[in-house]
């Protein structure tokens, strides 16, 4: 029986794809916080990837030229990003199906919207931007210098190290999610770790208020404004257009809600035995499963508020602290400069901390390039698997995914000996803010038309969902005008 005509405790509608499964929601874990550390997972994934070029390139580079002043842009981009993220979960926690199922299921049709995202993703995250920075990083750590011209080749073979790195660390854990999971708790420690030990050592106490201020207050944009700048700051202060969209993925993975009836992506090596379904299961909202759905409500915005956005907003705070306090006000932050300089005033000091500083970099921008890759294979794998039965009949998700992996690889190995990695981050920065901007819309309309009225968000809520549409909106406006303008 189709699902608009199973009651009104069910979808209304299923739209391009198939009509889900019904069943009843599992249950999770009775709330508290020692379950909370249990259950949650893809806040960490997600904050491990947004801690990354953001931080270590873009924010740095715009607190010295425009001072601290002006990060009131990333305080509200995070916010508004939470917003998305939970609103982008909300589906998930529902149907089982990544948000990409939901977007799948609106006009044109699935196979529009698969190849659509499947593009959009490319020109986000099909440059291999963060794997150079992290090689150039790791080069200078050894070297006692930043790499220039004559290493050049150099830095290109470290960076296609890596990305064979990012391979393998991907093909072990049972599911991807998990390893990546494990990665990623395990990478925070270390760099939190690090930026929290020099911020206290070399940054004074008047310094920490006069930056923390800056986050929550806007004296006016300063002119004239380079827009690309701050429209990529706004982006990847958070995660920055398809990682907001794929934590719903890694959610589905880690069993969230009707995501424990769904299935995985299974590794390479350790996940014979787990299975994907290509259309999700739905819950009757009866008053013991919207019991549930509460308490699952509740993991949720542990995971996505108080570890994604959390670290999200002190690990723009400690780079920025950091670098307005050693890093001239004005100077051109070009490339990996930010950190150069940061090495090279905290090594005056102790000259291991030239090695120490370059190599915490390294692990933001890797972890950065470990979980970009995921998100963009993962997000063309899910779309193929979704809309595609001719590649459901002929492959499985594990090929399928795999396969992307290594075609994505390869390219990355050959394009990063040819091309600027700032020059990279600068175009993947800025396309996530059209991804935001455009998923905004697209998620309020899922959750109006796919969601019964039991789990459909409030009104303030689709308002927050639309304004942070509107505000990468603005951002893509003057973006798209300067660019436009320097080609005419």
């Amino acid at each position: 029986m189709p699902t608009s005509q199973r009651g009104t405790d069910l979808p209304p509608a299923h739209g391009a794809l198939p009509p889900w499964s019904v069943a009843d929601l599992p249950a999770p874990p009775p709330f508290s916080i020692r379950n909370a550390f249990k259950v949650i997972g893809p806040g960490a994934i997600m904050a491990a990837t947004s801690v990354g070029g953001g931080e270590w390139l873009v924010g740095p580079a715009a607190a010295v030229k425009y001072s601290a002043a002006i990060f009131l842009v990333a305080t509200v981009a995070i916010v508004l990003q939470v917003l998305f993220n939970l609103e982008a979960i909300r589906y998930t926690l529902y149907t089982g199906e990544p948000i990409y199922g939901g977007i799948l299921r609106l006009k044109p049709g699935a196979k529009f919207w698969a190849a659509f995202y499947s593009i959009l993703g490319f020109f986000q995250l099909g440059w291999p931007a963060l794997a150079g920075s992290a090689a150039a990083t790791l080069l200078g750590a050894a070297m006692g210098r930043m790499p220039g011209a004559p290493e050049q080749a150099t830095q290109g073979w470290i960076a296609s190290g890596l990305i064979v790195a990012v391979v393998l660390i991907l093909s072990f854990g049972g599911t991807i999610e998990r390893m990546l999971e494990q990665f990623a708790w395990t990478m925070l420690a270390v760099v939190f770790g690090f930026l929290v030990v020099v911020n206290v050592l070399f940054v004074p106490a008047a310094h920490w208020w006069q930056t923390f201020t800056g986050f929550f207050s806007l004296a006016g944009l300063p002119q004239p404004m380079d827009w690309a700048l701050i429209g990529a700051l706004a982006a990847t202060a958070g995660s920055g257009g398809m990682g907001n969209l794929t934590v719903t993925n890694w959610l589905r993975d880690k069993g969230f809600g009707m995501g424990a009836l769904v299935g995985a992506i299974p590794s390479a090596v350790g996940g014979h035995e787990i299975t994907l379904s290509h259309v999700g299961t739905v819950f009757p909202t009866t008053p013991a499963n919207m019991a549930r759905w509460r308490d699952w409500m509740r993991y949720v915005q542990v995971d996505q508020v108080w570890v994604w956005g959390l670290f999200c907003f002190v690990g723009m705070f400690l780079n920025v602290n950091l670098a307005t306090a050693v890093i001239p006000h004005g100077t051109d932050l070009q490339g990996l400069a930010a950190g150069a300089y940061q090495a090279e005033y905290l090594s005056r000091v102790w000259k291991g901390f030239w090695f120490l500083t370059l190599f915490n970099g390294f692990w933001v921008l890797f972890k950065t390039q470990l979980g970009n890759t995921d998100i963009l294979v993962r997000t063309i794998t899910d779309a193929v698997w979704m809309a595609s039965p001719g590649a459901r009949a002929a492959s499985n998700i594990r090929t399928i995914y795999y396969g992307v992996l290594v075609t994505f690889s390869i390219w990355s190995a050959v394009v990063i000996q040819s091309a600027s990695p700032f020059q990279l981050f600068k175009i993947l920065a800025n396309m996530a803010g059209v991804v935001l901007m455009i998923a905004g819309v697209q998620i309020f309309i899922v959750n109006r038309r796919f969601l019964p009225p039991a789990v459909r968000p409030p009104l303030w809520r689709e308002a927050g969902l639309l304004l942070c549409a509107a505000f990468y909106a603005f951002f893509v406006y003057f973006v798209a005008r300067d660019l436009l303008r320097g080609w005419f």
